[in-house]
């Protein structure tokens, strides 16, 4: 989140109550923004396509492929990500602003060529829906990949006005032609997705491309047996796959679920629940942004230009001090905000669900996803502090963990029967959290000692 951390110092440096609000704000718009976006934006189109109670079947066709697409596309680019990210890092680190540009165009070429095959295959030999259909959705994967790739550069500029408007154009485009294609049915509504998101990738492209320079096109520079960080590739895909395993299960269950469009099932009792918490998390990461970005990132600068610059241990161990207590307390304050607003969630949950139109009956799976999701925001926490420090065999144990219980849990939760589901998730992301707690912990209270005899 290279960059961030600057514009909210900024404005909490101003000692107001504006000022302070301006930053939690800010902060959580740029944690949150994109995906809370995104789920608004499939939500309307759902909404707008509903009257007098009765929602067409190509909606919830639409609405399964977009979910799919989501998942799919983030797990392909799940090994590049943070190998992509720990690149540029590096270089921008290095004053070689030069080579980012080359590199992403690179990396794009490589994501193309990836998802475009691998749609390409899906397509042909296992769905059964019309050509037009088929072609929209090897676009949008293409397309969805693309943008998580694009974004990774995006995070280390200054440009969050830029980033954010170019998400809510391209989501704002996306419902308004669903609005109008909507009478052509599913094809309509993804001609409306690829249309938006195109939109979306154009200007996010844009943004880059005025803001880096380089005289190569291409390079694949971040390939280079020096450059590549296998662990952080696995990292990538474990934690992605994480994510989704819960939902898959469901899916492929036939128990659970039902086909929406041939071969995609969906799970109607598990899918809205969760995404529905996952709007929750604003708070959140809010909190999350503006205290490791500020606070603890100072602490970190301190703590490694000491050392650099010789000072005397005594120092070192204080500023060490300092930095363990501002990382405990951004965790409260995490704990704090977010449990209070899943608290608030939690009492008015049969409101919300009456509000936006749905069944009661989904309220007790809804409790259990936002207090799942609300402990998620923590290991994300957690993650963000072992990559700080470097410690990639940590975060790739905890996101295996995270992986396997929530499969594990999961089918479990699912043989107990429907009064369990829902539980596999939240205790996967509970223990997961709770072990990184603990990595973190210890790994802090050898810091010093690793810092100047391991390295």
């Amino acid at each position: 989140m290279a960059g961030i951390g600057f514009r909210l110092r900024e404005l909490m440096k101003t000692d107001t109550l504006s000022g302070l609000l301006q930053a939690y704000g800010f902060a959580g718009i740029i944690g949150s923004g994109p995906w809370v976006l995104s789920i608004i934006g499939v939500l309307l189109i759902g909404i707008i396509n509903t009257e007098d109670f009765f929602t067409p079947s190509f909606v919830g066709q639409f609405q399964i492929s977009v979910t799919y697409l989501m998942a799919a596309s983030l797990i392909i680019t799940g090994p590049l990500q943070l190998m992509l990210t720990r690149f540029i890092a590096d270089k921008l680190y290095e004053k070689h602003d030069e080579q980012v540009l080359p590199n992403l165009t690179g990396a794009i070429f490589i994501i193309i060529i990836v998802s475009g095959t691998l749609a390409g295959l899906c397509l042909v030999y296992l769905f059964t829906g019309s050509v037009l259909y088929r072609l929209l959705m090897l676009s949008s994967l293409v397309i969805l990949s693309t943008i998580w790739i694009v974004v990774i550069v995006l995070s280390g500029l200054k440009a969050y006005r830029e980033i954010l408007l170019a998400f809510l154009l391209g989501y704002g485009i996306t419902v308004l032609v669903a609005m109008e294609l909507g009478a052509f049915g599913l094809e309509g509504l993804l001609s409306g997705f690829v249309l938006g998101h195109s939109i979306l990738l154009f200007i996010l492209l844009v943004v880059v491309f005025n803001s880096y320079s380089s005289n190569k096109l291409i390079a694949f520079d971040f390939l280079r047996r020096s450059q590549i960080f296998p662990s952080l590739a696995i990292t990538g895909l474990l934690y992605n796959l994480a994510i989704w395993a819960d939902k898959f299960i469901f899916w492929f269950n036939p128990k659970t679920s039902n086909v929406i469009i041939s071969p995609l099932r969906g799970s109607e009792l598990y899918d809205l629940p969760i995404f529905l918490a996952y709007l929750s998390i604003i708070p959140g990461m809010a909190v999350f942004l503006l205290r490791i970005e500020t606070d603890f990132v100072e602490q970190y600068k301190k703590f490694y230009d000491a050392i650099n610059e010789g000072a005397p241990l005594k120092i070192i161990l204080q500023i060490h001090e300092e930095m363990i207590i501002t990382i405990r307390r951004g965790f409260i304050e995490i704990l704090k905000i977010q449990g209070m607003t899943t608290v608030i969630l939690l009492a008015i949950g049969d409101k919300l669900l009456a509000w936006v139109g749905i069944s009661p009956f989904y309220k007790v799976l809804l409790n259990i996803d936002l207090v799942a999701v609300g402990i998620q925001v923590l290991l994300l926490a957690v993650l963000n502090l072992l990559f700080y420090f470097d410690y990639r065999k940590d975060a790739l144990y905890l996101c295996l963990l995270f992986a396997v219980s929530n499969i594990a849990f999961t089918l479990l939760s699912q043989y107990l029967g429907p009064v369990f589901y829902g539980y596999g998730f939240a205790m996967s992301v509970l223990l997961t959290t709770l072990v990184g707690i603990v990595m973190v912990s210890i790994r802090l209270n050898r810091l010093v000692y690793e810092t100047f005899m391991l390295r």
